[in-house]
């Protein structure tokens, strides 16, 4: 039996594991103290699994304190639910998955709230939601727009002026009653 990418993926441990990883080069170290809510032996099972799934390639190991310490990175081309295996999952499947993506958004908004250098006005905080009316053809012009403009910044690396920032996107129909 064939384990699909989204039911390794879609897990809620190793969804918030793959949001941690995205951009950067991280220790299960680094990993363990950006979700303390894990217990350690988890954290561990799980990134195994999405190393194993090619999703985390290792990008390094060091000897620490007597053993092999590894560093981790994200395979993008790995890291998302194909068109094809999207087509594939149940309406119960997809709610699972946007109920594990609201549920880490929530958890990731309020452990940002919860530091004390929170800023939400300074550090460009926005989360809005809008209607636009458009053909099949339009949206996919939209999508590849919004693509092409984010591609430049997906490479940008790590560096001491930069922050990390978390940007998420959602885009679905709006259900509509019948007489619309």
């Amino acid at each position: 039996m064939t384990i699909r990418r989204s039911d390794i993926l879609l897990h809620p441990v190793r969804l918030r594991i793959v949001l941690t990883v995205a951009g950067d080069e991280v220790t299960t170290s680094d990993i363990a103290e950006r979700l303390p809510d894990v217990p350690q032996a988890t954290l561990y099972r799980h990134i195994a699994k999405l190393a194993d799934a090619g999703i985390l390639d290792i990008a390094g190991e060091r000897q620490a304190r007597g053993a092999v310490e590894r560093t981790y990175r994200l395979n993008t081309t790995q890291a998302s639910v194909s068109a094809d295996e999207a087509a594939e999952m149940s309406a119960e499947e997809h709610f699972q998955a946007f109920t594990a993506f609201a549920g880490i958004l929530i958890e990731t908004y309020g452990r940002y709230l919860n530091t004390p250098s929170a800023e939400p006005a300074e550090d460009g905080v926005s989360f809005r939601q809008t209607r636009i009316w458009l053909t099949d053809r339009e949206l996919e012009g939209l999508v590849s727009d919004v693509t092409t403009a984010l591609a430049q910044y997906l490479d940008f690396k790590k560096t001491p002026d930069r922050k990390p920032r978390l940007l998420s996107t959602i885009l679905m129909p709006e259900p509509m009653s019948t007489d619309q």
